[in-house]
């Protein structure tokens, strides 16, 4: 049996103070830092089946609210992406003596506009720290901005459903203007929240492929 630490957080950004849930199983890898979509949180039950489904793969998670509360009405915050990966940075600095301890890959997660947002701290990540790959699931990857996009370094995969046409054109147009590694997955009858049976699974799949062949590339490439 595994032998898994769950603890619950708190990420401290400027006054404001973001709850967190950090899960590291004893033989992780590397860790995972969750950006989840407009109108959700760190309990978002897709978000968290594909994070149990990481932890199975001996990768470590956090999930975390990128907004407060009272920041979490209406559409303005939800949708600036300069503010959400500001604290997407500020939560990978948070976990920076667990990176040292534990010589731990760091990988992004983003859902939706979430996408956006670790794409771009991704393009920027936080001083003397580095992002090995970055996932994406039904993800605004273009809302990262031009300037972001053409700065990413860190793998990228981009899973979308195929009933989202929308999404997979965006990405598609988005990962033109990209320099690193990338891939667009396109899971088969899966609409925007891959609600089909099967679909979310496959999610986790694809996603825990792409972090364990990227982190232990990186792995290889560099000392711990």
């Amino acid at each position: 049996m595994k032998h898994i630490t769950a603890e619950e957080v708190l990420i401290h950004t400027g006054d404001v103070g973001l709850p967190g849930d950090l899960v590291l199983p004893e033989a992780a890898t590397g860790l995972v830092l969750f950006a989840h979509g407009s109108g959700s949180s760190r309990l978002s039950p897709r978000n968290r089946l594909v994070a149990s489904m990481l932890n199975d793969a001996d990768i470590g998670t956090l999930l975390f609210d990128l907004l407060t509360p009272d920041e979490d009405v209406g559409l303005a915050r939800r949708f600036d992406i300069a503010l959400l990966s500001d604290r997407l940075r500020a939560a990978t600095r948070s976990v920076g003596h667990l990176v040292r301890e534990r010589h731990l890959r760091l990988g992004y997660f983003g859902a939706s506009t979430g996408a956006g947002a670790a794409v771009r701290a991704a393009a920027e990540p936080p001083a003397h720290m580095h992002i090995d790959a970055v996932v994406s699931r039904g993800g605004r990857v273009d809302l990262a901005g031009h300037e972001a996009l053409c700065r990413l370094a860190a793998p990228l995969l981009m899973i979308v459903g195929e009933a989202d046409p929308v999404v997979v054109s965006l990405n598609a147009r988005a990962a033109a203007w990209m320099p690193c590694e990338k891939r667009l997955e396109v899971v088969p009858g899966a609409t925007h929240l891959f609600e089909e049976p099967g679909a979310l699974e496959q999610v986790g799949r694809l996603a825990a492929k792409w972090f364990q062949q990227h982190f232990a590339e990186a792995g290889r490439m560099k000392p711990a």
